[in-house]
């Protein structure tokens, strides 16, 4: 085994630096980011309008079978396909939005998150130390 460094990152020679500054600014670009996205929910309309009480009924008929039979091979199946028909229908009702931001902060945020990244992968890389070949 060599002798690694504290200064070591990603398993090769060198780069802590690069790989910390880097990571912090990512964390910081990344945190701006998402704070300017706002997620809300819209009536549900799973496969037409207002169906949420149709995408219940599978559910509700497995956890009934469960609670005669616990066993019951149908009962996980109706209870897990209704939970994932509940879920998909969650996502499938959410809309996205970018808050409004001046151009100055957007430029910033980017500049921050993008180059975070390109350091952190810079970090990673071997870095040759002075006067060794």
């Amino acid at each position: 085994m060599e002798n690694r460094s504290l200064y070591d990152a990603g398993g090769t020679p060198g780069g802590f630096g690069h790989f910390l500054l880097g990571f912090v600014m990512a964390c910081v670009g990344g945190y701006l980011f998402l704070n300017q996205v706002s997620v809300v929910g819209s009536y549900w309309s799973f496969w037409g309008g207002n169906t949420f009480g149709i995408t219940l009924l599978p559910m509700l008929f497995g956890v009934g079978i469960l609670f005669w039979r616990g066993k019951s091979i149908i009962g996980w199946l109706l209870t897990a396909a209704g939970a994932l028909f509940i879920f998909a229908g969650v996502i499938a009702n959410l809309h996205i939005f970018f808050q409004p931001l001046s151009l100055f902060h957007t430029i910033i945020l980017l500049v921050l998150l993008v180059g975070g990244l390109v350091l952190v992968a810079r970090g990673v890389m071997p870095h040759h130390k002075t006067g060794e070949e």
